[in-house]
Formats: structure tokens, sequence, C-alpha cells
């Protein structure tokens, strides 16, 4: 409906506090975390709207206090999958009928919750169960997914806008129709705000979905869900169900109605779910949407013109943010010979002022990995270099896991611009950075570009006007978000919508226009008023005087 009745003010990116010491809003965050360490909550599955508790609990803990006891969730089983599909279908018929404007009234709602008495909850939520410190919790939790909500509907009231231009006599129309079916969401640890908009936007636009969170996420989980149903989500929009992957696919994607799968995760974890759709692809009503975020391996590269500060400070914030646990995180660089030295100095002593420690004190820039089997990677891949003589450890190379996950951020310095870790996804605080011969500018964007599979984010640092062009054209494919002189981190709704290609995923850009358009059907309607009632045509008229027998009248 384009009726100026209905048109909703134009979104603005939600504000972000600062919690510097004094400030009102620290005090409150604070308060929340003693509150909630200090409590062992019992996190049902919600189905239907009903909580569902099966009594095979599992425990939740700190990544960075793993002894700690945050609570238990209840395990779900293939019964309790099919219970979520069929409370989706049953809710379908009526959210897919109501009026876009009041379900773009219940997100909005949604983000107002958020901005205000859901804030400090779900930040604490994030921190204590994901391990992110105030500030990173501040712009994933609070921020982005205030953004998430409010520039969706924005997006929503421009698609229903888009209508087909009509000739006199006709109307044509466009209908944006749900998908037919139910969709499955699947999101990851990384970002409680991708964990509430892969089920919020699909639903947003009129479709139900079935939700399974990663194990490491589901304490803030229960959080968004609460507020999901506070801001008025109808039972059965939106379930909740807390099973191992196996299980849920297992029924999911051999069920008739399985409409399409939004997913945050692993390249090797999409790859077989896309095949996995492929062989069933005969059981459904239609074919899926499959739409995906995946790995990245993403890239600082600094051309001789770089100012040297700039590039260090990209690298220490782009790689160690929330210990290298984002997408985007970069964990790749390429340094000039030229300004090696200078950088080299900046980076030692950036991560020697580093402290790294519990979330509740705010003056730690660092914090946990996510759990036992990352820190295991990760120790691992440290190990190795320790034993390569071809790789110099610039800064960390400790870690420790008797009280939490704790990885020192590491930089590692490879001879070879193919070592292992300059090409293997590793998803922490490890970053590996190679010094190149400055006159082999050209050359190096062809190292960079091929040494990976992945085109998520990667970030060129040059004053030369000149170098940012070259790069920007050679490494067009290598990065679907790509930053000029700033650190690859940091995508925000609305401004830099995100996503990669290759192994990074479909591209459907995160925060803009295009993600929603996924999740709709069009249906084109014509209405003629005057209906024709003469098949003729103009051109079958005859010309005066002609003769008609010449023409064939008359028969075959």
């Amino acid at each position: 409906m384009a009726n100026g009745f209905f048109n909703v003010p134009a979104p603005k990116n939600e504000p972000v506090k600062g919690y510097a010491p004094g400030s009102p809003e620290r005090a409150e965050l604070k308060a929340m975390l003693k509150t909630l360490k200090n409590q062992e909550r019992d996190i049902p599955m919600y189905i239907g709207g009903q909580e569902v508790r099966t009594g095979n609990t599992q425990r939740i803990a700190p990544p960075h206090d793993h002894k700690h006891t945050l609570g238990h969730f209840h395990a779900g089983t293939t019964a309790h999958v099919q219970q979520a599909i069929d409370a989706a279908l049953a809710a379908r018929p009526m959210w897919a009928e109501l009026p876009w404007q009041e379900r773009a009234a219940i997100f909005l709602k949604a983000a107002e919750l958020l901005a205000g008495p859901y804030r400090a909850r779900l930040n604490a939520a994030t921190m204590l169960g994901q391990s992110k410190n105030a500030f990173q919790a501040e712009i994933d939790a609070a921020c982005e997914l205030i953004d998430f909500f409010r520039f969706n509907v924005h997006f929503m009231q421009q698609i229903y806008q888009q209508q087909p231009e009509s000739a006199p006599g006709m109307w044509n129309r466009m209908e944006h129709r749900p998908l037919e079916g139910f969709l499955f969401a699947l999101t990851p640890f990384n970002f409680t705000s991708i964990a509430a908009n892969l089920p919020a936007a699909p639903a947003m636009m009129g479709n139900v979905v079935v939700w399974k969170p990663a194990n490491t996420q589901i304490y803030s989980a229960q959080v968004l869900m609460e507020l999901f149903q506070e801001a008025g989500v109808p039972d059965g929009v939106i379930n909740l169900v807390f099973v191992d992957g196996p299980t849920a696919g297992d029924v999911i994607f051999k069920h008739r109605d399985f409409a399409g799968i939004h997913f945050t995760g692993s390249t090797g974890v999409f790859n077989n779910i896309w095949k996995t759709i492929g062989e069933n692809v005969s059981k459904y009503r239609s074919y899926p949407r499959v739409v995906g975020e995946t790995g990245g391996k993403d890239f600082i590269l600094a051309h001789s013109s770089a100012n040297a500060k700039e590039v260090a400070t990209a690298i220490t914030r782009g790689a160690f943010e929330y210990q290298g646990q984002k997408c985007s995180a970069a964990s790749r660089a390429y340094i000039p010979s030229n300004l090696w030295d200078e950088v080299r100095q900046y980076l030692i002593d950036d991560l020697k002022s580093f402290k790294m420690g519990d979330v509740e004190d705010f003056s730690n820039f660092v914090n946990a990995v996510i759990s036992e089997a990352s820190f295991d990677k990760l120790a691992k891949y440290i190990d190795a270099a320790k034993n390569d003589d071809s790789v110099e450890i610039l800064a960390g190379g400790n870690y420790d896991k008797s009280k939490g996950y704790f990885i020192e951020p590491t930089i590692l310095v490879a001879k070879d611009p193919q070592y292992v870790t300059m090409c293997e996804e590793l998803f922490g605080p490890v970053l590996t950075l190679h010094v190149y011969d400055s006159q082999q500018f050209e050359k190096t964007l062809e190292l960079v570009d091929n040494t990976s599979p992945y085109a998520l984010t990667g970030a060129i640092f040059a004053k030369d006007r000149y170098a940012v062009d070259l790069a920007t054209r050679k490494l067009v494919h290598a990065a679907g978000n790509f930053y000029i002189n700033d650190k690859p981190t940091g995508a925000v709704v609305g401004q830099q919508p995100f996503g990669g290609a290759r192994a990074s995923g479909t591209n459907d850009k995160a925060g803009s226009i295009l993600n929603l358009l996924r999740w709709v059907s069009p249906r084109t309607i014509k209405e003629t008023f005057v209906p024709p009632v003469d098949y003729r045509y103009p051109f079958l008229g005859v010309d005066t005087g002609e003769d008609l027998n010449a023409t064939g009248k008359g028969g075959f």
C-alpha cells in the first residue's frame, strides 16, 4: 500500500551508548550483569507460544568463567522439531493475511523495547553467554538489532510500494506473498543481532519460522524470544527449538512444506545443507529459498603510500575486537616492505597495552573465545607456528583455559604468503601477516585475490588514488564488503549492507531491501475493466475495393 497515512518515518541508526566511567548506562549494565550472573536460568524451548521443557537439560557457562553456571536449557528431539513445524503451519494463515502495517507495528515496538527496557538485559546476556565486552555487546545486541527492526520495516514498505504501470482500461498490481510453507532459521553464536534477524526478517514479510540457535547463544536467545513475545509476535510465528543440526535437518529438509532457510554459519555446514536440499527437491511444494552467509578469510592490504599508524590501528581493531570471532574479522594482512618497521612497532605497542579477562571488568579489551573446541583448535595452530622456522610470532602466542578459554591475541609473520594460517579460516584472535616487496603491489593484489576461496570482507589502505582504483578493480570479486582506508569490520545496517560471495555465501545483503525480497513470492494481478466482446483485431479489416476472394476469405 502506498497510502501516505501508512508511511513509516525514515529510520535513523540507533546511537551507540559509550558506557564511560560514571555514566548511567554503565551503572545499569553492571547491575544487570550482577543480577543475571547470580541467577540460574531454566531455559525452555518455545513452540506455538508454549514453554516446552523436556527434562534433558544441558549446562550453560560463560566462556570466560567456565566453572560458573548461568543456567540450563532443555534439549529437544525430532518430535519437537515436528511440533514446531506444525505450530508454524497452524499460525501461517492468519499471520500471512495480516496487513503489513500490523506486522510492521510489532517489530517497531520490538525496536523501542530493545532501545529501552530490554537494552541492558540483552547486552548483559550477550556479555555473559558469548563473552563480549560492553562495547561489542552494545553495537551488536542493542544497536544493530534495533537497526534491523527499524530499517527492515522501511524496506518492507518500499517493497509493497513498488507497483507496475497500468495502461488505460486496466489495473495492474503486484502482491508480495509470503512463501508457501515454513522457513528454517539456523543462527550463529557470534552476533545476537544476527540470531534475531534471521528469523525476524522472514517473519516480518508474513512467513512463519522454526528457529534453531547455536547452543553457545541460547542464553541470549531466550531474552530475544521474550522480546518477541512482549512486542506481540503471535504464537507459532517464531518457534525456538534446541536440537543439534542433524536432528533438525532430518525432519525439516524432508518436509513437503519446507520453503527456505536463512543461515549464518560455516561453509561446510552450508554446503551440506545445499546438497541435502538438492537431493530432496522433488519432495517440496516449491523450490526453497536458500540464503546463507558463511565463512571468511578477510584481508587488510596496505599500499606503500599508506599511513602506518592507520594500518596498525585497523589491524588491531579489525583482527582482535571480539577475539577475532566476527565473520568480517581481519585474519590476514599484507604490509609493504617500506612501511613494515613502523607498522611492526605500532602493533607491538598496541598488543602490549591489551588487557584480557572477564567481561565484568570494563577495562578488558579482549575476553574469551566461545568454547573449548575453539580454544583447542586455535592452540593447535599457534603451537604449529612456534615449531615452524618460517614463521615469527610477533606478539602473543600464549593461551590458558584453566578458568576461561583465553587465547592471547597473536600476530604471526609468515615468510610464505601461502602459509596455512594465511589461507584457512581460524575464527579467533590470530592474525597472519606477510611482508611484500613494496614494488610488487600489483602482483600482491593477485595474491590476495587467489589465496582464499572466501570473499566476505577486505580493506585497502593507500593515499595514492591510482592504487585505490587499481585495487578496487583487481579485487572486484574478492570481497562483498570492501573498505577503503578502514578496517574490514563494523558494517552498519542501512549503510553497508552485509554479505559476500564465493565460499562466503549467497550475498543476499542483510540490512538491505535485497534480503527481504528473498522472503516473498510475487504475484502479478491484471484487472481489465471493460473486457472485449469481439475477437477481431483491426488489422483484419478489409481495404476499400479489395478483392475478397484473393484474400482467401471464406475457408481453408
